[in-house]
């Protein structure tokens, strides 16, 4: 399987999403709080931190294994299906997120709610893209 440089960013950005925030959100979820607390806080700032630094080493070596870092019609075709797609997704937890706000008490359902729809959204719209370079359409 011969993957684009954009194909290669893509899986990256969509193992990363699921690795990182996986792991956060399989930490902070099993909680009994109904308010953000601060080493959840500070659990975010790391996996923001480690989510870059992945993106960066990442990004490095696939430049340096590939070359061809340009991009075709078909590629922003692609990028804004996925968009698309997961601007639904994005647009669905924003409503979601608010109706909690006012039904729940506290911030940590209303926060985790947006962050969860916005991974969420991330990996639709990665995913879509994906899911089109293999079709070839």
């Amino acid at each position: 399987m011969n993957l684009s440089f954009q194909e290669k960013s893509l899986w990256l950005q969509f193992v990363s999403l699921i690795a990182v925030f996986g792991l956060y959100f399989s930490t902070v979820l099993p909680t009994d709080t109904m308010t953000v607390l601060p080493h959840q806080v500070g659990l975010f700032v790391g996996m923001v931190v480690l989510h870059v630094v992945l993106m960066v080493a990442g990004h490095i070596l696939i430049a340096v294994i590939d070359r061809r870092t340009e991009s075709d019609e078909r590629d922003r075709l692609f990028e804004l299906k996925g968009e698309r797609n997961g601007s639904y997704v994005l647009a669905t937890g924003v409503f979601l997120a608010l109706y909690a706000a006012v039904f729940t008490e506290g911030n940590f359902v209303f926060t985790h709610l947006l962050l969860g729809f916005w991974v969420l959204a991330s990996l639709v719209e990665i995913g879509s893209q994906l899911y089109f370079y293999r079709r070839g359409a």
